[in-house]
């Protein structure tokens, strides 16, 4: 008897792809024990860094993903033990960050961005290890991850491309785990947050517990509000180099007073543009300069706006220094020039060349490793690699397509209002000049995300929150107690 072609079709292409599928190589899979010591309990738990297959329409492998997970072991009843997803941004960055310096089990000493050879790991006395198992995703491009030969990774390089690939390698972690009935979180840094709130979108049928935004990159869009956003933020930095009268403020107290004026004052005299008189426009440039700290003269030129490159070079212009973008409490050389980001001095990745020299692009950056996280990865936890663990890959940054599309911060803030037990974790820092704290806050006001289902938490740190020992441990607290509130 005969197929009929379109069977036939159908049968051939069924046989085409189990046979590609079948032709996969060997996933490389590294199993460790451990025991460490987390918010005072002893916590044994088993590390496993495995590699996930990513496939084209016929069936066919296209690139590797590696997860980093750690769970706690003698659990009585895994279904109930929540487990948290996390990866940085980018895009183009592994998850190195929120991996090795923040929730991990062991950290790496001394490890700031611009510090990616620190080789001293220790024990994570806060990780909150004891409360979730923690499973780390370096997506495509980044840290062992990689498109297989003969394949090009640009499908995975965009907004939907990434999120779908992000959420296939977590749905297929729950499955393989057996792990689908228990409570489930996601947290994204930097572009991390866009990655987590097109996830959502995207997967209906994967729904979460809870999303966790750090740094939340938020498109604050208009005329006005970008230099309203950041203003507060310019206002910290300014404190922290005592470019202004402190009058006994903190940090916290002075930035919520530039947050006041940004929103009433402020917002007002720009959205008058032209026909603010001239009387007033001088008031609230005097007001500014007492917040922020550049000169009033300087400030009324620019017509009361003020860009974040205006401000990182010119803020310590008499001690020939600029600012950072990511942190602007880092300081480097004022050069001619300068792009302000991509030279971003807490950055750390802009090789020296002759003073004044146009800044290198993504492109030409290309892959940065981060040896330190590779070698704990195959010395530590036996993952079998012999490739260059790539911590941040600019190559990737320069090849994305960020889609005209949405603001998917919508479809999240709709995904909440449609179901009222799940809920948002954010934190932003006083002194993060690429994603400004209140232009995260101001960005889930306007698309709706519910009040009562938001946690928002500010801190006295960097784009990296939980920088510093006091900001780790207080992070890491925040992020345990969210996932356990929501077993009450």
């Amino acid at each position: 008897m005969k197929l009929r072609p379109i069977l036939a079709a159908a049968v051939l292409a069924a046989v085409a792809a189990t046979q590609a599928l079948a032709a996969d190589p060997t996933p490389r899979v590294a199993v460790t024990q451990h025991v460490g010591h987390f918010n005072g309990q002893t916590v044994n738990y088993t590390a496993t860094v495995a590699e996930h297959f990513l496939h084209d329409t016929s069936g066919a492998a296209t690139a590797s993903v590696i997860t980093i997970a750690y769970v706690r072991d003698g659990v009585a009843d895994p279904a109930k033990r929540p487990v948290l997803f996390a990866f940085n941004g980018g895009p183009g960055a592994s998850s190195s960050p929120t991996h090795t310096q923040a929730l991990g089990p062991m950290i790496r000493g001394d490890a700031g961005l611009n510090n990616r050879s620190a080789e001293a790991f220790h024990e994570n006395a806060s990780s909150p290890l004891d409360a979730v198992d923690l499973v780390f995703i370096d997506p495509v491009g980044t840290g062992f991850s990689r498109p297989l030969p003969g394949h090009d990774g640009r499908p995975y390089y965009s907004v939907t491309g990434d999120a779908l690939e992000v959420k296939g390698v977590i749905a297929d972690w729950l499955k393989e785990h057996h792990r689908e009935a228990s409570p489930r979180y996601m947290l994204g840094e930097s572009y991390g947050t866009n990655r987590a709130a097109a996830i959502v979108k995207n997967g209906k049928d994967l729904p979460f517990d809870g999303v966790m935004l750090v740094a939340l990159a938020a498109n604050v869009g208009g005329r006005e509000m970008p230099y309203v956003a950041a203003l507060p933020t310019m206002a910290a930095g300014a404190w922290y180099h005592q470019k202004i009268d402190r009058k006994g403020r903190t940090v916290e107290q002075l930035f919520n007073e530039a947050l006041e004026f940004a929103r009433t004052d402020y917002v007002t005299a720009l959205i008058k543009g032209g026909s603010l008189p001239a009387a007033e426009k001088h008031r609230i440039a005097v007001r500014m300069s007492s917040l922020i700290g550049l000169p009033v003269a300087l400030i009324e030129k620019d017509d009361l706006r003020i860009s974040k490159n205006e401000y990182m070079f010119n803020l310590l212009k008499d001690k020939s220094l600029r600012t950072g973008l990511l942190d602007v409490t880092v300081t480097g050389p004022l050069l001619p020039n300068a792009d302000g980001g991509i030279d971003d001095p807490a950055l750390g990745v802009q090789p020296k060349g002759p003073p004044g020299a146009a800044p290198l692009t993504p492109d030409k950056i290309g892959p940065v490793p981060s040896p330190a996280v590779g070698a704990y990865l195959t010395n530590d936890l036996k993952f079998p690699s012999s490739d260059t663990y790539i911590g941040v890959n600019f190559t990737v940054n320069s090849q994305w397509n960020y889609e005209r599309r949405t603001n998917d911060f919508e479809d999240l803030a709709a995904a909440m209002r449609a179901d009222p037990k799940m809920r948002l974790f954010w934190a932003g820092g006083y002194y993060d000049l690429t994603t400004p704290a209140y232009g995260a806050h101001y960005t889930l006001d306007q698309v709706g995300v519910p009040t009562a289902q938001l946690t928002a938490n500010y801190f006295p740190g960097p784009h990296g929150v939980y920088t510093g020992e006091a900001n780790l441990r207080r992070f890491n607290a925040a992020v345990r107690d969210f996932v356990l509130a929501g077993r009450r």
